[in-house]
């Protein structure tokens, strides 16, 4: 298993790391098989979306924070509810596609890292299933 180690800097951002997974399977001349990409946080997730354009990711943290605002009739003692919320919304892991040393992604697609209670440091979690070279 890899970790990756990431900064979030707001308390809401999704940050593309898709270069930083393509570098991984780069060094490790991972050719044809699976990357499991896992989230170990329970107020960050993981997501696959257009990155493109950085309005994408504007509108989906906008929405997010309608349909799951930061106050709300939440017990939580550490008052980050919301962050739970979002985290379960986008999910903890991913399966990707690696074919000829490639990440499988759509044309606009990038994978991203979704942070829901920063800034922190966080890790994320890669493991390799198939054969290198």
């Amino acid at each position: 298993m890899h970790k990756l180690s990431l900064s979030t800097a707001r308390r809401e951002q999704m940050q593309d790391i898709t270069a930083h997974l393509q570098e991984l399977v780069r060094a490790n001349d991972w050719r044809d098989g699976l990357l499991q990409v896992h989230c170990p946080h329970t107020t960050a997730g993981l997501t696959i979306n257009e990155n493109a354009d950085p309005d994408v990711v504007r509108d989906m943290l906008v929405t997010l924070a309608s349909l799951v605002p930061e106050r709300g009739d939440y017990r939580h003692a550490e008052g980050n509810s919301d962050a739970h919320l979002k985290s379960s919304c986008m999910g903890c892991g991913l399966t990707l596609i690696v074919s000829g040393g490639r990440i499988m992604l759509g044309t606009w697609q990038g994978v991203y890292f979704c942070e829901f209670d920063g800034p922190r440091s966080r890790q994320v979690w890669v493991a390799w299933v198939g054969s290198a070279g």
